[in-house]
């Protein structure tokens, strides 16, 4: 076997292993997404079901862990960190509700970063494929009419085979290409609808601390860890400081 039909079949084997690698990140990406729209939708039933504010900090803490439930903790967690420090340092020198904001704004985006994982993937894939495909087909039209030459004979029975043998990469490249773009279609739009969703709930978590003026209660205030606080508040400071 030539280098041409090496080439050939080495793309074909290509494609098959992208093809794969397509299905394997779709089924992923239903598990996660679906998993994380249930996740929040019930934490967040659960938790506008909550008695008062104390009960809600709790609720956040010890909840499954879902999107929401990690927004809603450092929610409660920034609070506590500023009803301890205000004004003690320049990290809390910014208004209750601008770190507050901007402390849920970064915790939305992490999440946001999860909901992306995969599509990059799939995006390349589908970009990439049809054309994998054709650079096959390309060496595998070579290697046939070499082959073709060689034998002396340019008759179409001789002929339609080994071109067509060649062609099959380039259907092969177009079959991974169209999954993956779909997949990738329709994630984005999954994706940017749970985030979608996060935003109002973040934005609902502002306009609730606002009716107790961005202050917590010192039992509110024993639910979250300190140092998970303080890193909290350093990290949205750092970001702001960027």
């Amino acid at each position: 076997m030539d280098l041409n039909h090496l080439i050939h079949n080495f793309t074909l084997i290509t494609l098959v292993a992208l093809s794969i690698t397509t299905w394997a990140v779709i089924v992923w990406k239903l598990i996660q997404l679906n998993k994380a729209k249930k996740a929040g939708e019930t934490f967040v039933e659960g938790f506008w079901k909550t008695k008062d504010l104390t009960d809600a900090a709790r609720y956040s803490k010890t909840a499954a862990q879902s999107a929401q439930q990690r927004i809603a903790y450092q929610h409660f967690a920034t609070l506590s960190e500023l009803n301890d420090n205000v004004h003690q340092d320049l990290n809390h020198t910014w208004s209750r509700q601008d770190l507050l904001e901007r402390v849920l704004t970064k915790q939305v985006k992490n999440e946001r970063h999860i909901f992306d994982k995969g599509l990059a993937l799939l995006a390349s894939i589908g970009n990439s494929a049809p054309f994998i495909g054709l650079f096959g087909t390309v060496f595998g039209i070579i290697g046939a009419l070499s082959a073709i030459a060689a034998s002396g004979s340019a008759s179409m029975d001789v002929v339609a085979g080994p071109i067509g043998a060649a062609l099959v990469a380039t259907g092969i490249g177009i079959a991974v290409a169209v999954p993956a773009v779909l997949a990738y279609n329709f994630f984005i739009r999954r994706t940017k609808i749970l985030g979608s969703e996060l935003d109002d709930f973040a934005t609902d978590l502002v306009n609730f601390a606002q009716k107790t003026g961005f202050h917590v209660t010192s039992n509110v205030t024993a639910v979250s860890p300190a140092k998970t606080e303080q890193a909290v508040i350093s990290s949205a400071s750092k970001g702001v400081a960027a």
